[in-house]
């Protein structure tokens, strides 16, 4: 409590809060973009339901994991070299959270543009099944993006609790904007192919980090943005002919 109330009468603490919480927010979108197109497949009495598990999961796996900062920051520390390359247990997450994350938006993609896709293991007629699925998808990503964010808040700050509120204000964020984001790319189906190329170029960002290849966060994020604002343009454009 004494620590908690020092840190309220530092301002180094509140400009560290405040960068922290942004920062939390940004590597949350990644994470919600991956839960929202993924519980869109889901029956529509599910979706909601499968949103809320899978936040749920990440807020108790960023807690869990900051209270094994000890541990978390060992995990930065080499297992063995290859390619020149000295790979830690961050290293191997990273790259199978990378792989996943490629694979499955490259089956999404081949989903959406396949004229006959066939049965899809989100299948309705299969909706028990789906839901175990989808969330067990979700907790695997999630996984992986809260190492990542950990780890990055570690690197940021020394405070746990700093780092906590910092964590339930990016998580509260995601659970306030998953809904509307969900509705939003289901609505726009151009949106969610651009929300999958999205996830593919993330996905290919951790592999390469887990490489060593130092991709800046700012580069990817310009990037998406960037996109974003074109996808936008292209929307009220095509609005603008319904108007007349």
């Amino acid at each position: 409590m004494e620590q908690i109330i020092a840190l309220t009468a530092d301002p180094t603490a509140w400009a560290a809060l405040a960068t922290l919480v942004v920062m939390e927010v940004v590597l949350g979108i990644d994470n919600l973009i991956f839960i929202s197109i993924l519980t869109n497949k889901l029956p529509a009495h599910q979706q909601a339901r499968a949103r809320r598990i899978g936040i749920g999961l990440a807020l108790i796996l960023r807690l869990a994991l900051l209270g094994t900062i000890a541990i978390i920051v060992r995990l930065t520390d080499p297992l063995f070299t290859a390619f020149g390359h000295g790979f830690s247990w961050r290293d191997l997450i990273l790259i199978a959270g990378g792989l996943f994350l490629v694979w499955k938006a490259t089956k999404e993609i081949h989903h959406n543009v396949d004229p006959d896709p066939g049965p899809d293991m989100f299948d309705g007629k299969k909706a028990g099944m789906s839901f175990a699925s989808a969330i067990t998808q979700i907790l695997i990503l999630d996984l992986v993006f809260s190492i990542d964010s950990i780890i990055t808040a570690v690197g940021m700050t020394e405070h746990v609790p700093i780092m906590v509120i910092a964590v339930v204000a990016a998580v509260t964020v995601m659970l306030l904007a998953a809904d509307p984001l969900s509705r939003f790319i289901q609505a726009n189906p151009t949106v969610v192919m651009l929300a999958l190329s999205f996830l593919l170029m993330i996905g290919m960002t951790l592999i390469a980090e887990g490489f060593g290849f130092h991709v800046p966060k700012g580069y990817i994020y310009a990037a998406m943005t960037f996109s974003a604002l074109v996808e936008g343009l292209n929307m009220l454009s095509r609005r603008a002919p319904r108007k007349h």
